[in-house]
């Protein structure tokens, strides 16, 4: 994991944000970084290397066509804003204002 994922991973863990989320899961032909199976949610973190990548947009529609909402963070995001990707993935796995 990078520094971001293991940052992020210490607040998803023992289900940090509610849900149960697990790292490194298989989903069809693809590895996401973390995945809430039962809320059909799916975080990938990011570094500069993925901005607009022609593959990262494929690897979305394929997990959105199988039903699952992907949040995409940045790795300096996680690093510097922490609390507020928290907020973000709390919004997406309970949507109830």
């Amino acid at each position: 994991m990078t520094d971001a994922e293991r940052h992020l991973w210490s607040v998803l863990r023992n289900r940090g944000v509610g849900p149960k989320f697990r790292r490194q899961v298989p989903i069809g032909p693809f590895i996401v970084d973390f995945a809430a199976i039962d809320e059909r949610v799916v975080i990938e973190v990011d570094g500069g290397q993925h901005a607009e990548s022609v593959r990262d947009q494929g690897r979305d529609r394929y997990l959105e066509a199988q039903g699952f909402r992907v949040l995409r963070f940045w790795n300096t995001e996680v690093l510097t804003n922490l609390e507020g990707v928290v907020t973000a993935i709390r919004r997406a796995v309970d949507p109830s204002p």
